[in-house]
């Protein structure tokens, strides 16, 4: 499952303070994303001649990748399989009620 996150995707949180959230991917370092509004946390930072007073600034932090799936518009969680097509180019597809619909190519190994 790791493989088939990248950055840009949208992904439903599936455990932690954060359950049930969904946001965009905005970075992606081996086992943890950093997804947009999910994990926020307050970090204080100290007093310096621009800040005199020092100040608190809200940031995201990464999350493991196992606790994200991917999801459609509507935060549903999508099971992705890989088809090839009649080309013969492999790309990820899931079942939405009957029929299977195309999320996108699987990237080719370089």
């Amino acid at each position: 499952m790791s493989k088939m996150i990248r950055k840009g995707d949208r992904v439903l949180v599936i455990s932690g303070n954060d359950k049930g959230r969904a946001g965009e991917v905005l970075m992606k370092v081996k086992d943890r994303v950093l997804v947009q509004g999910i994990n926020v946390r307050k970090k204080h930072l100290r007093r310096t001649q621009e800040t005199p007073g020092g100040r608190i600034v809200e940031m995201e932090v990464p999350i493991h990748i196992s606790n994200v799936c991917l999801c459609d518009k509507d935060n549903r969680p999508l099971r992705l399989h890989v088809k090839q097509d009649e080309s013969g180019e492999r790309q990820y597809v899931y079942r939405d009620g009957s029929k299977e619909v195309v999320y996108r190519p699987v990237k080719k190994p370089a």
